[in-house]
């Protein structure tokens, strides 16, 4: 990985530290706050990781725009100054002191444009999972030429271990041609080698695999979901969780498929919302594409305007399951 050496290590040391902040905000999380529908923890853990992400790569690469998916605009005004006060409360707390206008102008850096070279960043991938205490991602990536490069994909609430509450979260990261990696989330050592390579699933048939999708419906569409995996023999049940951290489990080889089925014919989905996971889950040896089966595109601006959809598969599933979704009269 020594061409994006550079890349790399910052892009893991910036996401593991925006997890800390992450992970702080959401233990203060109650159940009145949930009763009441407040959404001001996710909004603080937003603009506190975006904040610490672009300082970050600021500092190392202060020619790449970063294209993320925050503004300080609400910030400004003084009637957020409580926000503010929090934010910078949350930094203090890892020893990064500074000012409001500071923080604002980190968030700030954020709103670049798609360029040769930029980075995307989604601060917290999966609102509702993060204000449930369940799961939520944040995702970094690279692009360079219209190729995704380097990835850091941090999922603070996905075991290390599978099915092993105990172990720590996961931090996935990838370099283009050079494989698909995860280590713990915690600690502040960068050791690569201390990393472990990640493969997608070996499922060829319908019968061992198995479906991941979004919690929510309102993101994908279940019943396009199950009218699919009917038709194919598919008979484990699915697994839903929030975030790209589904990509992850497609990834490691948890889950086989994961659909972003349209739900409206105007949605376009957001590179923040793809770019990280995806760069994981090709190098991992899988495949992503959009319902038609195209690559997905990163050179059109803040939306993949050229695609619909994205369907994720462990790679040998992957043409099967792109007919099958055109099947089901999705395009």
């Amino acid at each position: 990985m020594d061409g994006y050496q550079k890349e790399l290590a910052t892009a893991i040391s910036a996401v593991r530290t925006a997890a800390l902040v992450t992970q702080a905000v959401q233990k203060q999380i109650t159940d009145d706050v949930l009763e009441k529908k407040d959404r001001s923890p996710v909004t603080i853990a937003d603009y506190a990781s975006q904040a610490l992400i672009c300082r970050a790569l600021k500092e190392a690469f202060p020619d790449d725009p970063i294209v993320g998916e925050e503004d300080a605009a609400e910030l400004r005004g003084g009637e957020n100054a409580g926000f503010v006060d929090r934010i910078l409360e949350e930094l203090a707390a890892i020893n990064v002191p500074t000012t409001a206008e500071e923080v604002c102008s980190w968030i700030d850096h954020g709103n670049g444009s798609v360029n040769s070279r930029f980075w995307t960043l989604d601060p917290i991938d999966g609102t509702k999972g993060f204000l449930r205490g369940q799961q939520y991602a944040i995702s970094l990536a690279l692009i360079v030429d219209g190729e995704l490069t380097v990835a850091a994909l941090g999922c603070p609430n996905l075991p290390l271990v599978a099915a092993d509450e105990s172990s720590p979260g996961s931090l996935f990261f990838a370099v283009r041609g050079e494989g698909a990696f995860v280590f713990s989330i915690e600690g502040d050592a960068i050791a690569l080698q201390e990393a472990t390579r990640v493969r997608t699933g070996a499922a060829t048939d319908w019968a061992g695999a198995r479906l991941c999708e979004s919690v929510e419906s309102g993101h994908s569409s279940h019943s396009r979901s199950a009218q699919i995996t009917e038709s194919l023999g598919i008979t484990k049940a699915p697994v839903r969780l929030d975030s790209q951290a589904k990509y992850a489990v497609v990834a490691r080889g948890e889950a086989d498929i994961y659909l972003r089925l349209p739900t409206r014919s105007d949605y376009q989905e957001k590179i923040w919302d793809h770019a990280g996971g995806a760069l994981v889950v090709q190098e991992a040896g899988g495949t992503v594409s959009d319902v038609n089966g195209k690559p997905l595109d990163f050179t059109r601006g803040h939306e993949l305007t050229s695609n619909r959809g994205v369907v994720v598969s462990n790679g040998p599933l992957h043409d099967a399951i792109v007919n099958a979704v055109q099947a089901a009269g999705i395009s």
